[in-house]
């Protein structure tokens, strides 16, 4: 069996994928169990349900239309220059004696 994502059981990938929690507050303090649970848990703050991945658009389910793989390369491409410039203002910054680490 191929070992990607899609083939992983859903509990599995739900807790590769960092479970976000969903906090209730309005009638007490935080009550939010350390571990995600398969099950239902009597809290008010609850970590949020692993069926959503299906179709919240995670990496494992997301969005694979033209538009949505384009517009995720162009996020990448900007997080790369802006990388990219980052490091060559800092080796000058080194260079010129601006910035002793």
């Amino acid at each position: 069996m191929s070992r990607t994502d899609k083939t992983k059981p859903l509990r599995v990938r739900y807790a590769e994928h960092n479970p976000l929690p969903v906090h209730d507050h309005r009638f007490g303090p935080c009550d939010l169990p350390s571990t995600p649970s398969w099950g239902d848990d009597d809290t008010r703050c609850r970590w949020r349900n692993p069926y959503s991945m299906l179709f919240g658009g995670t990496c494992c389910s997301g969005c694979y239309r033209r538009a949505c793989v384009k517009e995720r390369q162009q996020w990448d491409k900007e997080a790369n220059r802006r990388e990219r410039y980052t490091a060559r203002r800092d080796a000058r910054r080194y260079v010129t004696g601006e910035f002793d680490d």
